[in-house]
C-alpha cells in the first residue's frame, strides 16, 4: 500500500502528462501533441504508466466527428478530447478496492469502450476500471499487447464468446456465436486488424477459413494457416465463393448484403460495421445476421492472453509511431489496405 501512495504522491506533483488532444473535429491534422492534465485515479480504478496505444476505427470516428453515422445518432463530447482506448504499460498506483492488480504489473487493455471521448488512451498516463485491464502476456512485447485489445475482443465476441447481455438497439435477440469446428468461414477484409485475427480464431475452433483481401496480402495470410485465398481485386468473393456456413464482414456497410449468395441456407452473416439493409433476402434465404458492439473485457483478455502467449494468436503489426506524431498515424490509416494494427508508442 504505501508503495502505492508513494507512487501517486510522486504522479500528483507532476500534475501534467503530455497527450493527444482534440479541440475540434476535422481530419488528422486537429490531433495535437500538448500537456493535459493528469487523470485521478478513482475507485475501482488503476493508473497505467502508457508504453503503447493501438489505434482503431472509432478514433478516427471520433477525430472527424463521427460523420459515418446519421446526424441524429451523432454523440456531441465536450473538447478537449483525448481519443484511444487499447493501450499497453505498467501500473503507477491502484485504488484502494482494486484486487488482482499491483504496481509495478504489465497489463493491457482496452478502456472504457464503448464510450465517446471518455477512454482517453492517447496520453503517458491512463486511469481505468482494472476490469478493463488483463496481465500482459510475458511472451510479446508493448507494441504487439497494445494492438490486441479491440481487434482481437471484437473477433472474439462476434465468434466465440459475447461476454456481456447488453441490449444491442439494432437488433432485439442476443448475438450469439455459431460453432465453428468443421465449418466453412469466409472472413472479408482478413489482412485488417480484426481480420487477421477473426482467422485465427476460427482456425484455432477447427474452421476451414476462406480469407478475402487484395493479393498483397495473400502471403501473409497464408502463414496465419488460411485454407483458401481470394484477391477480391481479380474476382468478386460472392462470384466464387458459395455454400458457406458463416461469412465475417469485417469491412460490413451498405454492400454487405452480396454475402448473402456466398451462404449455405441456414448459415449466417456477421457484419462488424452498421449498414446491412437486405432483411427480406436473408430471412427468403433462411441466413441468420447478426452483429454486436464490442465491449471491455478485461477476463477476456485474460482467456485471450494465454493464446497470445503460446503463440497460438500473433498480433501483427502494420507500423508504429512515436505518441508526438500521431497526426502520421492517422494519415497511415487513411491511405488503407492495413495489414494488421498500427500502433503509437509513448517514451
Amino acid at each position: 500500500m504505501k508503495q502505492t501512495e508513494n507512487n501517486v504522491d510522486t504522479i500528483e506533483r507532476a500534475s501534467v502528462m503530455k497527450a493527444i488532444r482534440l479541440h475540434e473535429f476535422g481530419g488528422p491534422e486537429v490531433l495535437r501533441y500538448e500537456n493535459a492534465p493528469l487523470p485521478e485515479l478513482k475507485p475501482g480504478e488503476v493508473l497505467v504508466r502508457v508504453h503503447a496505444v493501438g489505434i482503431n476505427p472509432p478514433d478516427w470516428y471520433l477525430r472527424d466527428g463521427y460523420k459515418m453515422l446519421p446526424p441524429e445518432w451523432r454523440p456531441q463530447p465536450s473538447f478537449p478530447i483525448i481519443p484511444g482506448t487499447d493501450i499497453s504499460g505498467v501500473i503507477e498506483a491502484v485504488a484502494p478496492d482494486v484486487q488482482g492488480f499491483s504496481a509495478g504489473d504489465e497489463v493491457f487493455g482496452m478502456v472504457r469502450f464503448p464510450s465517446f471521448g471518455d477512454s482517453a488512451a492517447y496520453a503517458e498516463y491512463v486511469a481505468a476500471p482494472a476490469s478493463d485491464f488483463a496481465h500482459k502476456p510475458a511472451g510479446i512485447n508493448h507494441v504487439q499487447a497494445a494492438a490486441a485489445p479491440m481487434a482481437v475482443l471484437t473477433a472474439w465476441q462476434f465468434l466465440i464468446e459475447l461476454g456481456h447481455d447488453v441490449q444491442n438497439p439494432l437488433q432485439p435477440e442476443r448475438h450469439r456465436p455459431v460453432p465453428l469446428n468443421g465449418k466453412t468461414v469466409l472472413v472479408n477484409g482478413a489482412a485488417g486488424g480484426v481480420g487477421h485475427l477473426a482467422v485465427q480464431l476460427a482456425k484455432w475452433k477447427g474452421a476451414h477459413v476462406i480469407a478475402v483481401a487484395s493479393g498483397k496480402h495473400e502471403s501473409f495470410l497464408r502463414e496465419l494457416g488460411i485454407d483458401e485465398f481470394i484477391d477480391y481485386k481479380k474476382n468478386a468473393p460472392e462470384d466464387v465463393a458459395h455454400d458457406n456456413d458463416l461469412v465475417v464482414d469485417t469491412l460490413g456497410g451498405p454492400t454487405t448484403g452480396r454475402f448473402l449468395r456466398t451462404l449455405k441456407p441456414g448459415g449466417a452473416l456477421f457484419p462488424v460495421f452498421l449498414g446491412f439493409s437486405d432483411a427480406e433476402e436473408a430471412a427468403k434465404r433462411g441466413i441468420t445476421v447478426s452483429m454486436t458492439q464490442v465491449r471491455s473485457n478485461g477476463s477476456q483478455l485474460a482467456e485471450i492472453g494465454r493464446l497470445l502467449d503460446a503463440g497460438t494468436i500473433r498480433v501483427a503489426i502494420d507500423s508504429t509511431f512515436p505518441l508526438a506524431e500521431a497526426q502520421k498515424a492517422h494519415e497511415r490509416a487513411a491511405q488503407g489496405h492495413i495489414q494488421g494494427k498500427i500502433v503509437l508508442t509513448v517514451a
